[in-house]
């Protein structure tokens, strides 16, 4: 198998700054809404080694690079306590959604990075991208922080987007919600690797709008 390091290399330098600064808001806005564990906890930091899960963030993404099965990966989740928020139900959300905000945030650079200093052509229907590191690197970051905000969307836990079922469930409901959300994060992991279809069928149209955008 021909692997390429480059690749790999370029995947996960661009993953690991984007998952720490997903996680550090997270514990940003739990400390502005009253929780400050995170801060207690020294997570609220841009230092790598404070955030880096060897296998999330660094093992799982390259193997998946290598693969050919897209990029996924996470760092240490910030520790959150809602019952110390001011508004625990209301606040919850809002931290949750914020991490996914930040990497819309970040696609947003990339695409503004990549218009005002590497070219875009266009020729018969087909988009030929600057083949420059430099601009390999913003469009890699780009595109990790699409799928990172998609995929963190989605209502599934632990997935930040399942902060808005648990908005809306029922209260009689949580007893059996938080014992599938302790085997979530297992899951989570067996879909993606069984189902990696599936999650691209998801993310395509954004990945297509991601281009268009360029």
């Amino acid at each position: 198998m021909n692997v390429d390091w480059g690749q790999v290399l370029l995947v996960v330098g661009v993953l690991v700054p984007s998952v720490i600064l997903h996680e550090v808001s997270h514990g940003v806005v739990a400390f502005l809404y009253g929780d400050d564990t995170a801060k207690r906890a020294g997570r609220l930091t841009l230092n790598p080694v404070r955030h880096i899960d060897p296998f999330g963030t660094l093992i799982l993404p390259a193997l998946l690079a290598l693969s050919g099965l897209g990029a996924f990966g996470y760092a240490k989740p910030v520790p959150v306590q809602p019952n110390q928020l001011r508004n625990p139900r209301q606040h919850s959300l809002y931290v949750s959604l914020v991490g996914p905000a930040v990497n819309v945030a970040l696609v947003l650079v990339a695409v503004v990075a990549y218009r005002s200093f590497f070219d875009v052509e266009r020729f018969a229907g087909s988009v030929f991208l600057d083949p420059s590191l430099a601009a390999r690197v913003v469009f890699t970051f780009g595109f990790i922080n699409v799928i990172l905000a998609v995929f963190n969307l989605l209502p599934i836990p632990p997935l930040d987007g399942s902060a808005m079922i648990e908005r809306v469930l029922p209260q009689r409901w949580w007893p059996a919600w938080l014992k599938v959300r302790q085997w979530s994060m297992g899951i989570l992991l067996l879909l993606v690797l069984a189902l990696p279809g599936a999650f691209s069928f998801v993310l395509g149209p954004f990945l297509d709008l991601y281009a268009r955008l360029l």
